[in-house]
């Protein structure tokens, strides 16, 4: 599928006006990184799907519509998540995570959180204070792929057997994932029209706007920095008491950062007050969680009417692994790209996209859903809430096509895109926004900061 064609669908799947279009500019074309499948295009087309809404909202709010070009090396630049802090990359991966060879074929395991590692260790029967990966790849074995994945799941763990497209397609996950939408944006409650803030000529188009941020690793929070990159006011929401990744550093460009205790009546009463005046509510703890905690979409559309509620998952919101933990690398395994791309390559070793591109996508893929949702509710009223997962994303990257001879392509050089900016975790060089708007460029105007730097209010 073309680039064009694809922005045009996601277009059509968010309910937004069809000339819009007619303001877009999409250049360049599969390969742009090593890969047989077309992640370049996934990426110009969910960053462009964002830009686009984002401003034909800021048009519904009477400024007038824009020219928006996306590149696709840029893009695709973008969705890799590259970042240096004073100067050093950060290693992104725990020492255990990866893919082992089991009994009867492989399994990624992730462990970027201790207790993920630390479980995962003690499943194999491993002191998580000496083992070492020879030990786990020693004990992982004894195991076959499909029993430990299993068996991690029993015990809240993440892990997936390396499947084929064909094997992932005979499970029920797969053909409840393939019998789904991309995403959804439904209309949950009755609402009034609610009158967005007026915007000024030189403004971005999502200026004046709130949003809530309450997402950790990596798919969520890209879609609240590209929220933050068209103007909105985002807030970042974290738990004192649960680790972070280093990538928080360059997906937090843009947005406040405090931190709100939800195991706490005061938490919660904070985070309530900041619901109040909020226009977005962003979400990607496991299912469940926040709802338990009193946050579910419903309740949220009931306290503060005319609320975006969205919702990030693994698995998607139906079969028997919607409630399941899931991770980037983890979906890509389970549901056959890292076995493909190993065909594909011509040696049969499984290997992973060039990029965590079923996160990044999916980010950006929220901030569409948002900003069509908030367009939408300007008219017709309503609370709404918006479901994406990285499953759906990844059935949605599959149906684009394979590029052939992908994998020659070379990875580009991403200086040409980079900028540097003094944020709280020290010098910050990253990719800069890939959407490029004529009248209002996108950006960041608060720098990344720490959890916990600001007040939990507006």
């Amino acid at each position: 599928m073309n680039p064009l064609d694809a922005l045009t669908a996601l277009w059509s799947l968010g309910g937004l006006p069809p000339q819009a279009l007619a303001g877009i500019a999409l250049t360049g074309s599969d390969p742009v990184f090593p890969s047989s499948f077309a992640v370049g295009t996934a990426a110009q087309a969910s960053i462009a799907a964002a830009a686009l809404a984002a401003c034909e909202l800021g048009h519904e709010r009477g400024a007038s519509r824009q020219r928006v070009a996306v590149d696709m090396a840029h893009a695709a630049a973008e969705c890799t998540g590259w970042f240096t802090l004073d100067g050093q990359e950060p290693e992104l991966w725990d020492p255990f995570a990866g893919l082992y060879r089991c009994a009867d074929g492989h399994v990624r395991v992730h462990t970027n959180f201790p207790h993920h590692r630390d479980g995962a260790l003690r499943l194999l029967g491993l002191d998580p204070a000496t083992a070492t990966r020879a030990d786990a790849e020693q004990a992982l074995l004894g195991w076959k792929a499909l029993h430990f994945e299993q068996a991690a799941a029993d015990h809240a763990l993440v892990a997936t057997a390396l499947r084929s497209f064909a094997e992932w397609d005979a499970t029920p996950q797969g053909q409840a994932v393939a019998a789904q939408p991309l995403m959804t944006i439904t209309r949950i409650a009755d609402a009034p029209p609610r009158a967005l803030p007026p915007l000024a000529a030189d403004e971005r188009p999502l200026a004046g706007l709130r949003v809530l941020d309450l997402t950790r690793i990596l798919a969520g929070p890209v879609g609240g920095r590209a929220l933050a990159s068209f103007g909105a006011d985002v807030m970042l929401v974290n738990s004192p008491n649960l680790p972070n990744i280093a990538a928080i550093a360059e997906t937090s460009r843009g947005k406040r950062s405090a931190h709100i205790d939800l195991r706490s009546e005061a938490g919660r009463e904070a985070l309530w007050r900041l619901v109040e005046g909020a226009h977005v509510f962003s979400q990607g703890y496991r299912p469940g969680g926040l709802a338990a905690l009193g946050f579910s979409p419903e309740a949220l559309a009931a306290r503060r009417p005319g609320i975006v509620a969205v919702s990030l998952t693994a698995y998607g919101p139906q079969g028997p692994w919607a409630g399941q933990r899931g991770f980037d690398s983890l979906v890509q395994t389970a549901m056959g790209f890292n076995h493909a791309e190993g065909e594909a390559a011509g040696d049969g070793k499984p290997r992973a996209l060039p990029m965590q591109i079923l996160d990044q996508a999916s980010g950006f893929l929220m901030a569409f859903g948002a900003a069509a949702a908030l367009w939408r509710q300007s008219r017709e009223g309503g609370s709404w809430h918006v479901q994406v997962s990285l499953a759906q994303t990844g059935h949605w990257l599959r149906g684009l096509g394979r590029i052939e001879e992908g994998l020659r392509a070379g990875r580009p050089d991403l200086s040409p895109w980079l900028a540097d900016e003094v944020s709280g975790f020290g010098l910050l060089r990253a990719v800069r926004p890939s959407a490029q708007l004529a009248r209002t460029p996108a950006g960041y105007a608060r720098p990344s900061v720490p959890p916990g730097t600001d007040r939990s209010n507006w």
